[in-house]
């Protein structure tokens, strides 16, 4: 049985893109499954107390620093923990007196599963300390120690602060300098000491920052899958998959520091930057609805001085293209509109995708009607493209009937069919390629387009048609188990896109009957059903916009094959193109000696069994 070449290698490279995609994207969540594993029995051992306090396999190295001794910072008399709150239209966030820290954020444009507002940082195990010099050989963490309140103060313009001060009779003073701007994600830290030189050893502070990303999305799976550990070094930003024990140090400095989930991120800056960072990370079991663990201790180095500011940012808000791009500090880059090997497809999101989509949606009310326009936009964009890719195939069935006498004629001889497959290609002025190349050419849209619906939040909560959430897939049926390849769910939208992409592989196929070639007769089929598995989970707005760009590409099809491709003006094309003299390519020219050193080796090797046989006596 005889296989074209060219079109089996086109179908090949679509395939192996596909699949090689999702398995980059995927291939984090893998990881952290198969080190959660290994680990069960620990966790079974410390799960009755990780839900609201931290775990003590990640922090046993930073353990001693919150016991310690508060030595002239010892208040005088009973003091208890208190409460104090910043506010403004995005965020509302509670600061607490113990630590000096803030201890919640919620986002007031954002609500959680079960309808009530979005809570970041708010469990026990996050917090951010440091070490201080309480007196001779004695040393205790911030987060152990009460500092005092003043009350906030609301400026001109919308803009709060808060401050907390902790001093000892014998001057040395810390005060945490906390200040919220209107209509801002991002919060002002300044910590001043006075008498540094006695407070720090070698002029250092030695911070540790602890974030639990709690579970905010309804597919936990899905988003331990989008959560990462993001950064900025001196050598640009740089990012990693949350998996259990994952743990990296950086030593040449880092800008800022953030643990983003799906569509939340907790991040530190300093403005100064820390010189030195070390991290871990732990993944806890689904069941405890905590997406990761992290732990960072950082350090700040500044000049010598009794007294010192330093100056810190908090960013605790939405995963807002848009909006971390008003900050000029890249932190936009966390954002996945494309990473790792499929990197290049940002610049598709950036320059084209987010712009056009954020039109649409500030004109049309349904943000699935907004997906709509924005499918016909693409596709009218890459029209060209899909024409040249009809017109190539129309060529190719043009010239099946000579083709079938070349099979005929070298039914025996694979090498000296392709040979002649080329030179009737070339005479007739046909590319091989020109159908599957921009075919090719359309892949990475549909790479952007899947981290575009993946990352964005405007699609979060969103509801369209049965779907109660454009951002999570839709599951019109669900069951208690797992199957594998599909999950415990079935999502109508996904159904209708495999059933659009099989009714495009059955009308291409009706137009190329008599189709002998086993991988390109039942490919077209196989693949259809391969996308039930590969979308099942994926955002309804990513399945409605296929199911879209199917609806399109069967019209497209019936209308340009049928009314616009000009079937006679083809073959004339063709027998005109015939009697042109060729010049051959240089491509052409090394194709041709590759296809007739193939063709010598061949007929030496025929040869050699030939004589092989005959020496051995064999008919």
């Amino acid at each position: 049985m005889k296989f074209d070449k060219n079109s089996v290698i086109g179908v090949v490279l679509l395939a192996l893109l596909f699949i090689g995609y999702f398995y980059f994207t995927s291939v984090g969540q893998r990881e952290l499954q198969a080190k959660q594993k290994r680990i069960a029995d620990s966790l079974a051992a410390i799960q009755s107390g990780l839900k609201d306090t931290a775990l003590s396999p990640l922090v046993s190295d930073t353990a001693s620093l919150v016991k310690g001794n508060p030595g002239t910072f010892n208040p005088v008399g009973q003091i208890t923990e208190t409460f104090t709150t910043l506010e403004n239209k995005l965020v509302k966030v509670v600061f607490s007196n113990k630590g000096a820290r803030p201890v919640s954020v919620e986002l007031k444009k954002y609500a959680g599963s079960d309808s009530s507002q979005v809570q970041l940082v708010a469990s026990s195990f996050n917090n951010v300390s440091y070490l201080i010099k309480t007196g001779a050989n004695q040393t205790a963490s911030t987060s152990d120690l009460f500092f005092t309140a003043s009350a906030p103060v609301i400026e001109t313009g919308g803009s709060s602060f808060l401050v907390y001060r902790l001093a000892d009779s014998s001057g040395r003073s810390l005060e945490h300098r906390f200040s919220l701007k209107d209509s801002d994600y991002m919060f002002d830290w300044q910590v001043s000491a006075n008498g540094a030189d006695q407070l720090f050893t070698n002029n250092t502070i030695n911070m540790v920052w602890q974030v639990q990303a709690d579970q905010q999305e309804r597919d936990i799976q899905s988003e331990k899958r989008e959560t990462q550990l993001g950064l900025m070094t001196k050598d640009g930003f740089d990012y990693f998959t949350m998996s259990d024990g994952l743990n990296e140090t950086w030593e040449k400095g880092v800008k800022w520091l953030g643990v983003k989930q799906k569509f939340f991120n907790t991040t530190i800056i300093a403005e100064n930057g820390f010189t030195y960072a070390d991290i871990n990370c732990k993944v806890p079991d689904d069941s405890l609805k905590v997406v990761a663990q992290t732990v960072a201790n950082l350090r700040t180095v500044f000049p010598a001085s009794r007294n010192v500011n330093l100056k810190y940012k908090f960013y605790i808000g939405p995963n807002d293209y848009a909006i971390l791009k008003e900050y000029k500090m890249d932190m936009e880059d966390m954002v996945n509109l494309g990473q790792g090997v499929y990197a290049f497809v940002k610049y598709i999101n950036r320059l084209i995708v987010l712009p056009v989509f954020g039109l649409f949606v500030q004109y049309f009310p349904s943000m699935g009607l907004a997906i709509a326009l924005l499918t016909f936009f693409i596709r009218l964009l890459t029209s060209p493209l899909i024409y040249s890719s009809y017109v190539s195939g129309a060529k190719t069935r043009a010239l099946k009937p000579e083709l079938d006498v070349l099979k005929e004629k070298y039914k025996d001889d694979q090498q000296a069919y392709s040979m002649e497959q080329m030179k009737l290609f070339r005479s007739a002025g046909v590319n091989p390629l020109g159908g599957c190349i921009p075919a090719l050419l359309q892949i990475p849209i549909f790479f952007a387009l899947y981290s575009f619906f993946n990352s964005n939040i405007t699609l979060r909560g969103v509801p369209f048609w049965w779907s109660e959430d454009l951002s999570a897939y839709d599951a019109i049926l669900t069951w208690g188990f797992n199957i594998p390849g599909i999950g415990s769910h079935l999502s109508l939208f996904t159904l209708m896109a495999v059933l659009t992409s099989l009714l495009i592989s059955i009308y291409s196929m009706s137009m190329t009957p008599d189709q002998n070639n086993p991988v390109l007769k039942y490919m077209p089929y196989i693949f259809p059903i391969m996308l039930l598995g590969i979308f099942n989970g994926l955002p309804s707005a990513l399945t409605w916009y296929y199911t879209v760009s199917n609806v399109i590409t069967l019209g497209m099809q019936f209308v340009i094959q049928t009314y616009i491709i000009d079937h006679n003006k083809i073959l004339a094309d063709i027998e005109s193109n015939k009697k042109k003299p060729k010049e051959k390519s240089k491509w052409q020219e090394r194709m041709e000696q590759m296809q007739e050193a193939q063709k010598k080796v061949q007929n030496s090797q025929k040869k050699v069994n030939a004589l092989k046989d005959k020496t051995s006596g064999k008919k």
